[in-house]
């Protein structure tokens, strides 16, 4: 009998292995690795980092731009850099789809130049997908926040279109309910989704992403009754109604706009988020106890965070004969 219940297991584990990987939710796992380019190219974290702190030195919203970046990547066709590819005469691709119009260049230089020194040292080897997780990383952990473990052995995607966008990226004006099942269905968490939204710690948003919560919000209130007053009238300064220049931002953070901290998190609890998505979560039941632990701990958020970005990370990843290795992060090989 015992040789019997041997040949069961093999049969359903090999069924449900099957069902997993034709899902990539097993084959992902087993070929992303810690030393993928260990032999192809030893001194990959090295030459990443070197490029990194250099760009970060110009521009220190380099930071904020990789990051919101690498989530606009995750979050449609899964973390392949296909948000990096330009459009053509037949084609508009994902980084001109309206949401994607404001991303900064500066987040898109870093990636362009870390692929550039990696071709000069290990042509065709490194693909722009495990660039923009390594790059993302350092960035983040170079402006005070944490580091993790990036495994390797992304592909880069063969699909980059605007119209495939919509409905896979958060939006200002989501509830919690939508934006709860908008990350489920990336693979990731309540828990994550407020951990991540953490990022807003460093960074900025135009004018338009929250104009209507100090203007004419509804019936009742002028202004989000959710938002601080005095930030409001700081907001309405920086923002007017007449004459607005599309080009002005305002920060994320108005504690500490260029350190990744859990400041946020303190923000949020006294009604000084910019955006409606980051209020609406200390209202909710749902997510508002992960504001409290991260507002109070911040070694809490960077543990919490460091894990996020690994679950995020490994989203829709193309790995093995999947995708190709992209000589220009811009461009599609054929």
């Amino acid at each position: 009998m015992g040789w019997v219940l041997v040949l069961v297991c093999r049969i359903v584990c090999v069924v449900v292995l099957g069902l997993l990987s034709s899902h990539g939710l097993v084959v992902q796992e087993q070929q992303l690795s810690r030393d993928f380019y260990t032999d192809s190219c030893p001194n990959v974290e090295r030459i990443v980092r070197n490029v990194v702190a250099q760009k970060l030195k110009e521009n220190p919203t380099s930071a904020p731009g990789a990051l919101r970046l690498f989530f606009h990547d995750c979050f449609v066709e899964g973390c392949d850099a296909s948000v990096l590819i330009s459009s053509t005469e037949k084609n508009i691709a994902e980084k001109d789809a309206d949401i994607n119009k404001s991303l900064p260049g500066d987040g898109f230089d870093v990636f362009f130049r870390v692929k550039r020194a990696l071709e000069s040292q290990c042509p065709n080897v490194v693909s722009c997908a495990d660039v923009m997780a390594m790059a993302t990383r350092d960035l983040v952990s170079m402006v005070g926040g944490p580091s993790w473990e990036v495994l390797k052995g992304r592909r880069d995607g063969l699909i980059s279109k605007a119209s495939r966008v919509a409905g896979n990226l958060p939006t200002v004006n989501m509830t919690v309910d939508q934006l709860i099942l908008l990350f489920h269905s990336k693979g990731l968490s309540p828990a994550d989704m407020v951990t991540l939204s953490g990022g807003h710690t460093i960074g900025f948003a135009h004018c338009n992403e929250f104009m209507y919560r100090i203007y004419n919000y509804n019936k009742t209130y002028q202004v989000d009754p959710t938002m601080n007053p005095s930030y409001a009238s700081t907001l309405r300064s920086a923002c007017p109604r007449e004459g607005l220049d599309p080009d002005v931002v305002a920060v994320n953070d108005v504690s500490t706009p260029t350190a990744f901290d859990n400041a946020y998190y303190q923000n949020v609890k006294r009604g000084f988020a910019l955006l409606a998505t980051d209020q609406i979560l200390y209202g909710d039941p749902r997510t508002s106890a992960y504001v409290n632990l991260f507002a109070t701990s911040q070694d809490k958020f960077f543990n919490f965070f460091g894990l996020s970005m690994i679950r995020l990370g490994n989203a829709g990843v193309k790995t093995g004969n999947q995708g190709e290795i992209r000589r220009d992060c811009g461009v599609f090989n054929n």
